[in-house]
């Protein structure tokens, strides 16, 4: 007899993992499109949003260590999405700067979103709701850390 507690479908974790996984399968033909992987997508999200970051701060707001994301910057900088440079006033310091090409796929990628709202089958409302409570259990988590 299985302890109710420890039923798989009864585990927030599993929940979540396989929504994860869920959301990133829709997500992969979107992006094979862009010839970019999930975390790549992120990665150039970020640098959207704001070109020149050094290594440092785009590990910190994709929430890993710089030495994660390190092979996933030599790709797009491989593909001439971005251009790696040490820093003038601190060598160990390595910034980030979109190449032209980088800046052209963000038009591309601007059907992306609309996509995944249309798979979801939600309104964006709910989808914002959904996105603030799994930013306030992620807190919650980060300070029990």
């Amino acid at each position: 007899m299985t302890c109710e507690q420890l039923r798989l479908d009864n585990q927030l974790c599993f929940a979540l993992y396989s929504t994860s996984l869920a959301m990133t399968k829709v997500y992969k033909p979107l992006l094979q499109a862009l010839n970019l992987t999930y975390p790549q997508y992120l990665a150039m999200l970020v640098l959207w949003e704001n070109d020149g970051l050094t290594v440092g701060e785009l590990s910190q707001r994709l929430l890993t260590d710089p030495g994660s994301v390190t092979p996933l910057l030599k790709r797009l900088e491989a593909e001439g999405l971005l251009k790696r440079t040490r820093s003038s006033s601190d060598e160990r310091v390595v910034e980030l700067r979109l190449t032209e090409k980088g800046r052209a796929l963000q038009q591309q990628a601007e059907l992306v979103p609309g996509c995944i709202l249309k798979a979801t089958g939600q309104s964006t409302d709910e989808l914002q709701a959904l996105k603030q409570e799994l930013v306030e259990l992620r807190a919650r988590l980060q300070q029990a850390i």
